[in-house]
């Protein structure tokens, strides 16, 4: 929470959310103040997403989430309020004050972060240094065969791993502690091997019995012999730095040089750390985001070596899974810059399957999908050297909707001649169509695949009956609105004003709320507390929650609502379009006590008709009250709250 004074509350008075958050979500104007857009904590298709420019804060109808500037950078990249802070800063080009934290282990956590960035960055820095020496000469051999020149080399900050177990370590532990290296992934060490031998792979052991062989070791060992255990995970290899959305290093992929069989696997990639996380990174993305946001779709392929030579050939727009099968969680990443993608894998087997495992995630994603498939033996990089960009241009134009290469691939490995062909080619498609959310376009595919496989399509569409009910009751449903009449719309829209003028203690509302200066929140506070207007409404608990509502400095959607409430209140400040003026808060005082007196009117007419044969004076006062209740609604009296209160004026003609 940010108070006046605070490093938080300058920043927050200078942060755009809509800027802030259009860095992550692709944002469009949908009414005077407000933006919408497709929710990146969850899946839709149609966006329920909104941010108020005015207010700024952000609100999802679909999943209920909610809050200000800061509480959407800390969710959405995962860290902590400080962090978040701090990183709305920096876009703002705000000089940082030393960082605080609620916690020392909220503060060990960032403290660990921050020096993995570092490590990683000087790490990075170390690769690129030794490419360019006389060890890196095979390493630049290698990459000059794949194509790629000395300015790719250098915008992938590309680099090459030496042949020692201890040269990154000693150039690193001059400036980090041992136990941070130790966190960074980079590093493993001796002690390891003898309690857990299993738990290291094979090029990891060929590394270890290098590093005891090294000439070095003799002396670290004689200085520091915990020191000398540890070495490096990475040797002779060519190192592809992983970055975060803002282009920090946190990871890396090694391919080695080696064609010896100890030398471990062909790729070895970091493991996961406090600061990487495999199934939520997206290679390439920091310099492809804004490409994919403008062009409106992505390419994506799976490996890094594919993405950097699609890149290179121009296409900016291309991203990669890092080190791991695309999951569900770098699906959601995608959505936030588009949900249109080019899926292209390579057309072996193994990529043919990973194109399906993929097209599962990004259908129940509701992405609009392509697939490019290459001639065989052609992977992307591959096919860009030798058949050039213009004929990867045409590939593009050509690729095909995502459920015609499916049902392409369920003719080829299942000949529908037979009814047994058929039989398993429904089934191999079957699983695709039940991970589409809406009913509407699953009925269309059935269609579509009973014609191409020539399967009656009444049988298809009874195998999908009951997939497409289970799916349906499992979808995620959008609370509805509880019905809320203008006037109520206009006291809360109010009351959630508070703070937005200056306000001191000589600056007291008079008996009938008016003010020499027009504050809505303190006259919708002041009538609403002497007359209770709100009770017995269908918005009672949220108006007594804003009316309960502590100091000025904390943003209404941080009070604790309930979610149907929550969700109620940014509907309403998300729809204020009209300026709040004395004339039209009065007129909505004026719509709830007529609202009261239609109450009290009802029950007294129902209290009417249940005490029929009861005794004559107790129905005299019954039919008093009905009349007098009329004549209050007719009354000019409802411009302030006496006509409610005080029979004596009713009754005046």
């Amino acid at each position: 929470m940010a108070n006046p004074g605070d490093f938080a509350y300058t920043v927050k008075q200078q942060a755009d959310i809509v800027r802030i958050v259009g860095d992550y979500v692709k944002l469009k104007k949908a009414g005077a103040q407000n933006y919408s857009g497709l929710c990146p904590f969850h899946s839709e298709k149609t966006p329920s997403f909104s941010v108020h420019a005015t207010r700024q804060f952000y609100h999802c109808f679909g999943c209920g989430l909610s809050g200000d500037v800061f509480s959407f950078v800390q969710k959405i990249e995962n860290i902590t309020f400080p962090e978040a802070v701090r990183t709305v800063a920096q876009k703002l080009g705000i000089a940082l004050p030393r960082a605080s934290y609620s916690s020392p282990a909220e503060a060990k956590e960032a403290r660990l972060r921050g020096v993995l960035l570092d490590v990683h960055e000087r790490a990075s820095a170390f690769f690129q240094e030794y490419l360019k020496r006389a060890e890196g000469a095979h390493a630049r051999e290698y990459l000059a065969g794949r194509g790629l020149n000395e300015e790719t080399i250098a915008r992938f900050r590309i680099g090459y791993a030496p042949d020692s177990g201890f040269l990154l370590r000693d150039r690193l532990r001059g400036e980090f502690a041992e136990d941070l290296l130790r966190e960074s992934g980079l590093f493993s060490w001796k002690q390891e091997e003898s309690r857990q031998p299993s738990v290291l792979g094979s090029q990891e052991q060929q590394s270890l019995r290098s590093a005891q062989n090294d000439k070095s070791t003799q002396s670290d060992k004689s200085k520091d012999g915990k020191s000398a255990a540890m070495y490096s995970k990475f040797r002779n290899r060519v190192m592809f730095p992983i970055t975060n959305e803002s282009g920090r290093v946190i990871a890396f992929t090694g391919r080695t040089l080696s064609t010896d069989e100890k030398a471990g696997p062909k790729y070895l990639n970091s493991p996961e750390t406090a600061i990487y996380s495999k199934s939520r990174v997206l290679f390439n993305l920091d310099q492809a985001r804004e490409a994919v946001r403008k062009l409106d779709y992505a390419i994506l392929v799976e490996g890094q070596m594919d993405c950097i030579s699609v890149f290179a050939a121009g296409f900016h727009n291309v991203i990669a899974s890092s080190g791991t099968a695309f999951t569900e969680l770098q699906a959601k990443l995608l959505a936030r810059f588009s949900k249109n993608v080019v899926v292209n894998f390579d057309p072996d087997t193994a990529g043919a399957k990973a194109t399906e495992r993929t097209l599962g995630l990004l259908v129940e994603e509701e992405f609009q999908i392509k697939v490019l498939t290459l001639e065989s033996g052609f992977d992307p990089d591959l096919f860009l050297r030798r058949k050039g960009k213009d004929a990867y241009v045409e590939a593009l134009r050509n690729a095909q909707r995502y459920f015609d290469y499916l049902i392409e691939r369920a003719q080829v490995q299942f000949p529908v001649r037979s009814a047994e062909g058929k039989v398993k080619a429904v089934n191999y498609l079957l699983p695709h169509i039940q991970r589409i959310p809406s009913r509407i376009v699953r009925d269309e595919l059935a269609r579509e695949i009973a014609q191409k496989l020539g399967i009656d399509s009444a049988v298809l569409r009874q195998e999908l009956k009951h997939a497409a009910n289970t799916r349906s009751a499992a979808a995620l449903k959008a609370p509805l609105e509880t019905q809320v009449t203008e006037a109520e719309r206009i006291l809360i829209r109010a009351l959630a004003s508070v703070g937005e003028m200056q306000t001191s203690e000589e600056h007291l509302s008079a008996r009938d709320g008016a003010e020499e200066e027009f504050d809505p929140a303190r006259q919708a506070q002041f009538t609403l507390e002497k007359e209770h207007l709100h009770v017995g409404l269908a918005t009672e608990s949220l108006i007594e929650t804003l009316l309960n509502a502590a100091p000025e400095n904390v943003h209404v959607m941080e009070l604790p609502w309930s979610d149907s409430d929550r969700n109620l209140l940014a509907s309403i400040l998300m729809k204020e379009d009209e300026e709040l003026t004395a004339e039209r808060l009065e007129a909505a005082v004026r719509a709830l006590r007529r609202i009261q007196l239609r109450h009290k009117l009802e029950q007294v007419q129902r209290e009417l008709q249940s005490s029929r044969g009861q005794e004559s004076s107790r129905l005299e006062g019954l039919l008093q009250e009905k009349v007098r209740l009329k004549r209050a609604l007719m009354s000019p009296g409802l411009v302030d709250g006496e006509a409610i209160t005080a029979p004596e004026r009713a009754r005046e003609p």
